[in-house]
């Protein structure tokens, strides 16, 4: 099983959803990198369970310890350990599928592949494991911030229900105002209600994240097989529950002509050179172009639904089954801080390859 993640800037995540703690060590992460307990804790905060009612009512403060790597508020260059207790944990809630197989989990693949797993919340294929991921995202958010580069993502769809705008018409800033984190207030208030009629039917809803990275110097991205979008999209396909992922204009700018998807370049008064449209996504010949990064990722509804579905046990017999316990009636509004650290964790890294690559 491969746990680590990243080149120069990597990480490797351990711990379990019903065990002790889920923790990460980040290796490669530069000296003098201002990084405080409380940047940490903030993107913590952000994606931890019990924060609405909109989320898994299970109770975890997600505190973060730091074991090592930072000294008087500064990186230090050495590994950096952090790690995160597991303090609600209710084990028995996950007795039923011991020998059984849910549909849509992992329970019937983790078995095939090792020939034994942990049911209890799915062990190591819990969506718990993300947290290490979102405390190694605020590490790397703290060296972005040093080169000016700010990573922000929200919700843009859940179910049928769409933003009817793009980013860059939006007001980010307004994404922490509401349970749901999107940024447009009046299909944010649709979403919360449609998120709770899944939620009082017993059933689940999916739906859209979409991300954007301001600041990015143009020279990002390692072709052939690393160019930007193909590691990001890596990141983020490796999220639970994330179904797909565009880039730029995606799969809509298949609909347009060649003379329309073209991103013409200019030169603006500051002597940048520019692109009038940004139909790329900010990256050209898997390389950043300077232009902002931006994306969207699709989540399908949570696997757990507490109605009786039909599936089988290790024995291969049909049985009935129903999920018990807390989940999450749609994963989006937690999902956003996890979407923003992969996208961090990738920046960060191709950022420090960037700079190895010429004198």
């Amino acid at each position: 099983m491969s746990n680590t993640f990243g080149t120069l800037f990597r990480i490797t995540t351990f711990g379990e959803s019903h065990g002790a703690g889920i923790g990460v060590v980040i290796d490669g992460c530069p000296a003098g990198v201002a990084v405080e307990a409380a940047h940490i804790q903030a993107a913590l905060d952000r994606r931890r369970p019990g924060q609405s009612d909109l989320t898994t009512p299970r109770k975890e403060a997600d505190t973060v310890q730091i074991q090592s790597g930072l000294f008087e508020g500064m990186t230090t260059g050495t590994p950096i350990s952090l790690f995160i207790p597991n303090a609600d944990q209710r084990s028995d809630d996950y007795s039923h599928i011991a020998h059984a197989y849910r549909p849509s989990h992992a329970d019937y693949t983790y078995d095939a592949k090792y020939g034994r797993r942990d049911h209890r919340g799915g062990g190591r294929s819990s969506a718990r494991e993300t947290a290490a991921r979102v405390a190694a995202g605020a590490v790397a958010a703290r060296l972005l911030a040093h080169f000016g580069i700010e990573v922000k993502a929200y919700v843009s769809a859940v179910g049928e229900i769409e933003v009817p705008l793009s980013y860059e018409e939006l007001d980010l800033g307004l994404t922490e105002t509401n349970l749901v984190r999107c940024p447009h207030p009046e299909t944010a208030a649709l979403m919360e209600a449609r998120i709770r009629a899944a939620r009082d039917a017993h059933d689940t809803v999916g739906g859209v994240i979409t991300g954007v990275a301001t600041g990015v110097p143009a020279g990002l991205g390692e072709p052939v097989f690393d160019k930007l979008p193909a590691v990001l999209g890596h990141a983020l396909l490796s999220i639970n529950a994330v179904k797909g992922f565009e880039f730029g204009s995606g799969f809509a700018g298949t609909r347009l002509a060649g003379s329309q998807h073209n991103d013409a370049f200019y030169t603006d008064e500051a002597g940048r050179v520019r692109t009038r449209t940004n139909h790329s996504g900010g990256s050209q010949g898997g390389i950043s172009n300077g232009q902002d990064i931006n994306f969207r990722v699709a989540f399908k509804p949570v696997a757990t639904i507490l109605q009786a579905q039909q599936t089988i046990n290790d024995q291969g017999e049909s049985i009935s089954l129903a999920g018990r316990g807390r989940h999450d009636p749609c994963v989006l509004p937690r999902a956003v801080p996890i979407v923003e650290a992969m996208t961090q964790l990738v920046l960060a890294d191709l950022l420090l390859r960037a700079r190895a690559n010429r004198l």
